[in-house]
């Protein structure tokens, strides 16, 4: 990197900073008032901040309005309805215009505050800056060790080097931005995208906050989804591992029928339902996992090929709109 991103330059923000909103009404204050204190100490004026509603059923989007039409640097963004925390963090992303941009949540759990040391690490000449968690407070022993595991079965299948113990809190050079931006996947896994990209990575250790209100809108479905989404898209051993099960099987079918044929021939035919029990179990057990595996890697490419939007968004809204509709109507 040339050029410190703390720089003169009033042509556009030194930080946006991309916030995706699911039910966040309780904490949404707090997050803006934090933020926005981490941004003035860092940058002073020149950052933005962009809410992303990702149709909350709470009061979200009325108070990321009300916030908007009264802070200066703060734009509101509401998806049409919930798209998911990835893609609302795109549409953020599409919209964002700094030098550099931090993609954190609005539950408060990833420190605002930890914006001026990334901003430091970036300068230095790395490309992203992501943050990787020592502890995770007052979370669920099932959810550690899921996601633990999660992590060795991705890093295992995956053909891209992936961070463990990260979610999607990181600060992004302009430069691999607009090239995450140009990513066309519909089913997105940021944090893989990014590592994707390559250029100069490095990590931030932090102890990873709980919620500051409210609950989490990641269901067991949407972890589930999430976790796919990575294999999936980022590797295509799961495929060759039905050509590997497949495999097995026809070997252990010729197996069986070599057994079948010595045995007639020595008259030792011991006719019995277990094994025959067996064989079609493990068969049709084989059968549906490959199915399953090819399945989803077509069900990508049919959702891929349809070339539909990955969001829609409904209403942008800013103090600037708010003052230019008043004048308008003066």
């Amino acid at each position: 990197m040339d050029q410190p991103l703390r720089s003169n330059s009033q042509d556009c923000p030194e930080i946006s900073v991309v916030a995706p909103c699911f039910n966040e009404q309780e904490g949404l204050i707090e997050f803006v008032q934090r933020m926005t204190r981490a941004a003035d100490a860092t940058v002073g004026d020149r950052y933005e901040l962009l809410l992303v509603n990702d149709g909350s059923t709470d009061n979200t989007w009325p108070a990321i309005r009300a916030i908007a039409h009264t802070h200066p640097r703060v734009l509101g963004v509401n998806l049409s309805r919930n798209h998911g925390h990835q893609l609302a963090v795109s549409a953020g992303l599409s919209l964002a215009r700094g030098k550099a941009v931090l993609i954190i949540d609005a539950d408060l759990q990833d420190p605002p505050e930890l914006l001026s040391k990334m901003l430091d690490r970036l300068n230095e000449g790395f490309d992203v800056v992501y943050g990787r968690r020592k502890t995770r407070a007052r979370e669920s022993a099932f959810k550690l060790l899921s996601a633990k595991y999660f992590y060795k079965i991705l890093r295992l299948l995956s053909d891209v080097e992936i961070p463990a113990d990260t979610g999607d809190f990181r600060l992004m050079s302009r430069r691999i931005t607009d090239r995450l931006i140009a990513m066309p996947e519909h089913d997105r896994f940021l944090r893989g995208m990014i590592a994707w990209l390559g250029g100069k990575q490095t990590e931030l250790l932090y102890d990873r906050e709980p919620r500051f209100a409210g609950t989490t809108g990641y269901t067991l479905s949407k972890m589930v989804r999430l976790a796919a989404n990575g294999v999936v898209g980022f590797s295509t051993k799961p495929l060759r591992m039905s050509i590997f099960m497949a495999a097995m099987g026809m070997l252990i079918g010729a197996g069986v029928v070599l057994y079948a044929l010595t045995g007639y021939a020595l008259g030792n035919v011991a006719p019995g339902w277990t094994s025959q029990a067996l064989i079609t179990v493990f068969f049709g057990v084989a059968q549906l996992g490959c199915l399953a595996i090819m399945g989803s890697y077509l069900g990508r490419t049919y959702m891929q090929v349809k070339a539909r939007p990955i969001y829609m968004i409904d209403e942008i809204t800013s103090s600037r709109e708010l003052h230019e509709s008043k004048s308008e109507q003066s």
